[in-house]
């Protein structure tokens, strides 16, 4: 009769590895959900002036921003030098801030419409002119509710 010996050699079991691709999946499906694309591409130049009373916005998407300045290196033989407005991807004239009030304000819902504000992002050496322009534009189509943007001065 043969003898039949018993291995003692137990060492380390393999990885398993079966539910490494449910593992993978499930966290790229998370990070598609969880990123938000760029609502507009820039194609001016911000540099936000700086501001001592700098409070946070509460409801970002109650928010729709003008840019205001000179244009993006790429873009200084279409558009020139000179500061220029963005309303979301197009650069525009002051004479079309009313239209876009409309536009914006129509995108909403009607209760969303009544709380829309208005952010002005503008670089630091826009002239206080334009910006005033710009005000009264929006003041004539009824746009009451601004928001300058600024970042806050840290004094040492």
């Amino acid at each position: 009769m043969a003898r039949f010996k018993q291995k003692n050699d137990k060492g380390t079991p393999g990885l398993n590895m079966g539910s490494m691709s449910d593992i993978i999946f499930m966290l790229l499906f998370f990070f598609m959900v969880i990123t938000t694309m760029r609502e507009s591409e820039l194609f001016v130049k911000i540099t936000p002036p700086k501001g001592t009373e700098v409070t946070k916005l509460e409801k970002k998407s109650l928010v729709s921003y003008i840019n205001i300045g000179v244009p993006q290196d790429s873009y200084t033989a279409k558009y020139g030098t000179e500061p220029r407005i963005q309303l979301n991807d197009q650069i525009a004239d002051i004479e079309d801030i009313r239209q876009f009030v409309e536009l914006e304000k129509n995108a909403r819902s009607e209760e969303d419409s009544k709380l829309l504000t208005f952010a002005i992002k503008a670089d630091g050496k826009v002239k206080m002119g334009m910006i005033s322009d710009i005000k009264q534009e929006l003041r004539n189509s009824s746009a009451l509710k601004i928001f300058y943007n600024a970042s806050k001065d840290v004094k040492k």
